[in-house]
């Protein structure tokens, strides 16, 4: 299982804090599957707290993973400092703090942040250093793993404070907060505005612009897999041109993600095409038993491939943090593709045989296919006494018919125009 956990390559993108969830679920994991060693992914989260303030968090896993009581004492000194200096930021921004915490007096604030700084330099004696201070002691308050008191005050900040960049670095860390605390409403929402942010941001230079739609693609899994319309979100932000781009460029193991939302999601059935050329051209890149089930399928018709790819589906997803809970309706959609596809090829088809090839048995392989037939989703009747399924044959309406011969009729017309136009230039 090794070879298909990306946990190394979703690591890279992601800030070190969003990093422990997916080593606790790999430290679950292992106790049934045996992923990793459970002392290297204990020595995996020393190196991440490495550079937080976590040091309560730090001195128990040390300890857990050496099993001894005392501790060195470069972790005394480092506890020593981190009170120290969560004390002092905690003075430089006691006064704005104090006014955040009197609701009446927050509410006299506009959407003028002009009119914010002079009411507040004016009445309480807070100017822009204070306010650099809340940003200082939000940012310590996260890296202490505060993460609720961290999402307060970087909310409070983006509404007083004028610096542009710290305003873009506040908002990805109130997006992590939220994400930590699983709070995938207002953590979409703050997805929203901060991929607003990076699409009007057209003047930054393109490596940097590149690099921070990479990490809104990671940091966005988080949500999608989570918030309950967060599917959709997925294929229409992965589907973009300047995301398409970010993921085939930098990363092409979000094809994975990607994969499994379209085969679940049965009202996006319309992107599938372009899905499968996706996989197709960057097979040579990234591929894992999920993309190779849909080359299988759809490219090459290998029904044989395909079930034995579905069974490896099964593991990948079981062991995937994003993707664990989505095991059970991926089956069932990629079985309902194989049966579909294969419905196309053959009109008769029997009924052992195609419980093979849905690895099911036979039993439960007539019951699935009664039941699509009893919710209109499939045009076919069983025979019980020759054991087969016959397929109803349909034929596209005349409408359909222009609709298809009509698709990408205004693109080509105006390529033609502008062929024209050049020729007559």
């Amino acid at each position: 299982m090794t070879t298909h956990d990306l946990t190394r390559q979703l690591s890279k993108f992601l800030d070190r804090h969003l990093v422990f969830p997916l080593l606790e679920f790999l430290s679950e994991k292992g106790k049934e599957a045996q992923i990793y060693d459970e002392a290297d992914i204990q020595k995996a989260k020393l190196d991440l707290l490495q550079k937080t303030n976590m040091v309560d968090y730090t001195v128990e896993i040390y300890q857990s993973l050496y099993n001894v009581e005392t501790i060195p004492s470069e972790m005394k000194s480092w506890r020593d400092d981190v009170v120290s200096r969560l004390r002092t930021l905690k003075e430089q921004a006691a006064s704005v703090v104090q006014f955040l915490s009197n609701e009446g007096l927050v509410k006299q604030l506009r959407q003028d942040k002009a009119h914010n700084l002079q009411f507040l330099e004016e009445n309480f004696q807070i100017g822009p250093a204070q306010i650099d201070a809340l940003y200082h002691f939000a940012k310590f308050q996260f890296d202490c793993g505060n993460y609720t008191a961290s999402a307060e005050y970087l909310y409070h900040y983006r509404t007083l404070g004028t610096n542009t960049e710290r305003n873009i670095s506040a908002l990805w860390g109130k997006l992590a907060s939220e994400i930590l605390q699983q709070n995938w409403e207002t953590a979409q929402e703050d997805l929203n505005k901060l991929k607003d942010i990076l699409d009007s941001n057209s003047f930054a230079p393109a490596l940097e612009q590149l690099q921070q739609r990479t990490w809104l693609l990671h940091w966005a899994l988080y949500v999608f897999f989570n918030h309950e319309n967060g599917r959709n979100n997925l294929i229409d932000l992965f589907f973009q041109d300047r995301y398409l781009n970010a993921l085939q460029t930098t990363s092409q193991h979000l094809l994975r993600y990607l994969a499994v939302a379209v085969v679940i999601n049965k009202r996006r059935r319309n992107v599938l095409k372009d899905l499968i050329r996706i996989i197709e051209q960057e097979s040579y890149e990234y591929s894992d038993p999920i993309t190779q089930f849909l080359e299988c399928l759809f490219i090459k018709y290998d029904f044989e491939g395909a079930q034995q790819k579905l069974l490896e589906c099964e593991e990948v997803i079981d062991n995937d943090f994003f993707l664990t809970a989505c095991k059970a309706e991926f089956v069932e959609n990629a079985r309902l593709f194989i049966f579909e596809t294969y419905c196309r090829i053959h009109q008769c088809i029997d009924l052992q045989m195609l419980s093979e090839k849905l690895n099911m048995d036979e039993e439960a392989a007539e019951k699935w296919i009664v039941n699509l037939i009893r919710n209109a989703r499939l045009n076919a009747k069983i025979d019980s006494k020759a054991r087969t399924v016959v397929m109803g044959m349909t034929f596209p309406s005349p409408y359909e018919h222009l609709v298809d011969k009509a698709k990408g009729l205004s693109t080509r017309t105006f390529s033609l125009a502008n062929a024209v136009a050049g020729v007559a230039r």
